[in-house]
């Protein structure tokens, strides 16, 4: 994953269902998400982070598999200002796969959201979607 000198503030959240065990959400989370530091209340799991290294699982998905347009298409459709978002399926993220969602009803108990905050947010999509 190549380095990228732009600040970017990395928001993760999904919420906590009733019938859903604590310690299977913040696995998922950290599955995808291995050195975010999880803050957790009644009703959510989320994490704060302005290191894009946080992000290396899903660089390395969207290089890998090829994903590229799907991503560079969901990150778009979702950009407002200088803020854009995807979700992710909490429950392939338990068993350590990614899988992009587009409506947050595809993942049955909820997704993870991922939101992507920059005043250069279009070199943080250039960043993730073209690799070097």
């Amino acid at each position: 994953m190549r380095s990228l000198n732009v600040s970017c503030k990395i928001e993760i959240f999904t919420v906590i269902n009733p019938s859903e065990d604590l310690q299977k959400i913040e696995t998922a989370i950290s599955n995808i998400f291995p050195n975010a530091k999880l803050k957790i209340d009644d009703i959510s799991v989320s994490s704060n982070s302005k290191d894009l290294h946080i992000l290396e699982k899903i660089y390395e998905h969207i290089h890998y598999n090829n994903l590229q347009k799907i991503y560079q298409r969901q990150l778009e459709n979702n950009l407002e200002l200088d803020t854009t978002w995807f979700y992710l399926n909490k429950q392939a993220a338990f068993i350590g796969t990614i899988a992009l969602c587009e409506e947050a009803e595809e993942s049955p108990l909820g997704p993870i959201k991922v939101v992507l905050t920059s005043s250069n947010i279009d070199k943080i999509i250039e960043w993730l979607i073209i690799k070097n």
